[in-house]
């Protein structure tokens, strides 16, 4: 095992010597979208995604406290990965997520509404509060056969008449994205590919040529690894999430293993009750003569 994590270490260490970095791995993430100094790529990005232009574009933002108080006690704190608000005072979160741990739908809902109702003062009427969205960019697939890009809200399901527009869902599921020439894509589909971790050094050059923001984003990834702290942190975190995906399939092998032994001694018991030979049980299982003789004493 320690073998085998000095080489997954080596290998991140080659990908940045080659400047290839994971624009998903969350400490990169924030340092790129999360701060003032670099919030006109953060805009970029977010008007992308929302399909903002000309007088509905987001123009500014103001990024604040990750931290969402919980309303009692004993709830749940709640942490964004980037937290900001426009200039009309739509409350926006974006996350990234590489890791599937099943719960995005209801956890997206969850920041959603925690955004929505910190609006919302004692004493107020429900008219001061703003629209809130949450973003989520996914390195894995959660609605197969659905768009790579979509947005969920509230929806008359017979009329298909909306509700309001204070509530806007963003699913990104990146490995959905399909390469294509980078002068046929739109400006989300060049996010998308910036995202996607599948470009080699000569197309991520193109791309970021092709499109000021995310130049500005490559160039200030490079800065990040020169800072050696944060460097530092984004190896860590590649190797947390390389140790659990493989944590992840070691234990989806071992439940197919088990699942596999459980259905053979159910076809094992079946055949000894019908009186069949010990021989032909184990030519239709994969139990032993010894774990068949065990199940005999079941009967």
């Amino acid at each position: 095992m320690k073998d085998q994590r000095s080489i997954a270490k080596q290998q991140i260490e080659n990908d940045i010597a080659n400047k290839r970095y994971n624009p998903m791995n969350d400490v990169l993430f924030k340092f790129i979208f999360g701060r003032d100094e670099r919030k006109n790529i953060t805009i970029d990005l977010l008007n992308a995604i929302l399909n903002r232009t000309g007088k509905q574009a987001i123009n500014d933002i103001q990024f604040k406290n990750n931290e969402i108080v919980p309303f009692y006690e004993d709830d749940k704190l709640t942490r964004l990965d980037i937290f900001c608000i426009t200039e009309d005072k739509t409350q926006i979160d974006v996350e990234v997520q590489l890791i599937n741990k099943k719960n995005m739908e209801r956890r997206s809902l969850f920041y959603w509404s925690q955004m929505y109702l910190m609006g919302l003062n004692k004493g107020e009427d429900y008219i001061t509060l703003n629209p809130a969205i949450t973003i989520n960019i996914l390195g894995h697939t959660i609605f197969p056969g659905e768009p790579l890009h979509s947005m969920y809200s509230i929806y008359n399901i017979k009329t298909g008449r909306r509700l309001n527009e204070d509530m806007e869902l963003y699913f990104l599921e990146v490995p959905k994205f399909q390469k294509k020439p980078i002068d046929e894509m739109t400006r989300m589909e060049r996010w998308l590919a910036y995202f996607s971790n599948t470009l080699n050094t000569k197309e991520m050059e193109e791309l970021a040529m092709s499109d000021t923001a995310i130049k500005n984003a490559v160039n200030d990834t490079g800065i990040f690894m020169q800072d050696m702290e944060e460097r530092l942190k984004y190896i860590n975190r590649q190797m947390a999430i390389m140790d659990y995906n493989t944590d992840m399939r070691i234990s989806r092998e071992e439940g197919r293993v088990e699942g596999e032994k459980n259905a053979d001694r159910r076809t094992a018991l079946n055949m000894l009750k019908a009186k069949e030979p010990v021989e032909k049980i184990i030519q239709y299982t994969s139990l032993t003569e010894k774990e068949i003789q065990e199940l005999a004493k079941q009967i």
